[in-house]
């Protein structure tokens, strides 16, 4: 399997975590010293996207539909780069955002190192 169809493979199982949610898949796909920035420029940590995406949690965006679309995969060996548009939709709410993440494949394992998104105006 190519790097791009490997990337492909996990970029749609976390859109399928975002739907569950499934806060076990946050749990492997991150790393445990990911950096995740906001637009706000605020820093989370792991566990706070693992608890955001437990059923049962007051904080997390429950959604009803999540697309992914003009999906860039920049190829670094043991890295890639990945930027998309992601579209959510849910009882709550509606909003768009654009995404940076890092993926890197250690121990045969690929996991987000660093992400940043912000918000975009449909």
């Amino acid at each position: 399997m190519s790097l791009r169809q490997e990337i492909e493979e996990m970029e749609e199982k976390l859109r399928q975590a975002e739907l569950g949610p499934d806060p076990h898949f946050f749990e492997e796909a991150l790393a445990d010293d990911v950096i995740l920035i906001a637009s706000d420029g605020d820093i989370f940590i792991k566990e706070q996207v693992v608890e955001a995406h437990r059923p049962d949690s007051e904080v997390g965006q429950k959604f009803t539909r999540v697309e992914m679309s003009e999906m860039e995969i920049l190829d670094h060996g043991d890295a890639a780069v990945v930027t998309c548009k992601g579209r959510y939709e849910g009882p709550k709410a509606s909003f768009s955002l654009r995404f940076v993440r890092t993926w890197l494949k250690k121990n045969s394992r690929w996991q987000v190192i660093s992400a940043f998104v912000f918000p975009i105006h449909d």
